[in-house]
């Protein structure tokens, strides 16, 4: 299955596909489009190294310009370095124009040719690269070191052009930066923006909810009103959204926070919450009865009198009902936590966090838990292969290459 076309119909359903990319030449100038996903299968998954290979041998000798035109929501990061040093090792400069979107291993092929343009409202996507693993602790030290070179890797593509550094940019991907044109030419990405082409319209749409991390899920939206695939095109403001207002009432001015910053912001502001609770209890607790106050002028202040056996049994049953309720909660807690893992809403790995987060607050925990949408996170079997049942993370695990030779699905 490939991440990037969730839910994508058979071949006998499609209704069409993103444009092959099939060259024009005039004057000496060749045109490309790279309007789809990058993804080593080719085909309805997208745009492979070899088909685009094969696009570039059938130019005619002479051609002195490439100029590859990109809405593309990125893919694999081999063939995506495929593509690029296909594109370098061509005699004809090369110019990237950002169309619509290069995101992810898109925005690396761009960074790569001898010119990267942004057309006027044009973004560029930079992340992190994506893996799947599955193992005992040495297979996951293993991808996690594969990711870290790779991630190194793209950088240097960035680096290269951009006159940054390596590690400037190594900062800046886990960030999972969109840059408009504007930015993209300020960072040094991109060296020009440009008013339009008169190319046309890219046909393909994209799903980028896979950039999406579990703990910053989004609520259920309407789907479009036009046929096929639905159009999630409105996750990424709901995204806003939703961030907008937690800011708000954490009372954060910073709209230029990480997720991460936001998340410490909020559980410091449930942290506090929990411990002002708690400090009303505790004067609640020490406040003294009627019966006590008419006792106080022959007791020490601070001092609650009762009856020794009176006070031994309610040390007893203070005991058992503390144990039993302390067992309730916990059991409740991690049925929420549990519910919400069997539902897709959070990762197996978010569980830690969120029973600490119920046990901070648990009202405003269950709310937060209740608006992350069912199915983000893949919990059943997917798909199936000549009659060999394979799971999603299963077929992930085989693209990556990890376990099986036939494909790798690391993602820029």
């Amino acid at each position: 299955m490939n991440p990037f076309k969730p839910n994508r119909p058979p071949s006998a359903a499609l209704t069409a596909r993103a444009e092959m990319p099939t060259p024009s030449v005039s004057n000496g100038v060749a045109t490309l489009r790279l309007y789809d996903v990058i993804d080593a299968w080719g085909g309805d998954w997208g745009i492979s190294a070899g088909e685009f290979g094969a696009a570039l041998d059938a130019l005619p000798d002479g051609v002195a310009e490439i100029r590859l035109l990109i809405n593309s929501p990125g893919g694999e990061v081999w063939d995506g370095l495929a593509i690029l040093n296909a594109l370098r090792s061509h005699p004809a400069r090369t110019v990237a124009i950002v169309e619509g979107i290069a995101a992810s291993a898109a925005s690396f092929v761009a960074a790569g040719c001898d010119e990267m343009v942004m057309s006027r409202n044009s973004e560029v996507y930079i992340h992190n690269a994506i893996g799947y693993a599955s193992g005992d602790a040495d297979v996951m030290r293993a991808a996690a070191e594969d990711l870290e070179r790779l991630d190194r890797n793209i950088a240097s593509i960035y680096a290269e052009k951009s006159g940054q550094s390596i590690d400037y940019w190594l900062a800046e991907m886990p960030k999972d930066r969109f840059m408009t044109a504007e930015e993209a030419v300020e960072s040094g990405l991109a060296d020009r923006i440009e008013g339009g082409s008169d190319a046309p319209t890219a046909r393909a749409r994209f799903d980028m909810s896979i950039f999406a991390r579990p703990r910053a899920a989004l609520p259920d939206l309407p789907s479009s009103t036009e046929p096929g695939d639905s159009n999630r095109k409105d996750d990424l403001v709901a995204y806003e959204d939703l961030t907008a207002g937690l800011r708000e009432r954490l009372g954060v001015t910073e709209t230029t926070l990480t997720d991460d910053e936001l998340l410490a912001a909020l559980d410091e502001s449930l942290a506090e919450r929990a411990d002002t609770e708690a400090a009303t209890a505790a004067e609640a607790a020490l406040a003294p009865t009627a019966a006590e106050a008419a006792l106080a002028p022959t007791v020490a202040e601070g001092a609650v009198v009762v009856e020794a056996g009176a006070f031994a049994e309610l040390q007893r049953q203070a005991a058992l009902g503390a144990t039993a309720h302390a067992t309730q909660q916990t059991e409740r807690r991690e049925g929420i936590v549990q519910n919400a893992i069997n539902e897709g809403r959070i990762a197996p790995a978010s569980r830690a966090h969120f029973l600490a987060l119920l046990g901070k607050d648990e009202a405003g925990t269950v709310a937060a838990l209740a608006t992350f949408p069912k199915g983000t996170i893949p919990v059943a079997e997917i798909g199936h292969v000549e009659g060999e049942t394979i799971n999603d993370s299963q077929r992930l695990a085989a693209r990556a290459g990890w376990g099986t030779s036939e494909k790798g699905p690391d993602h820029g």
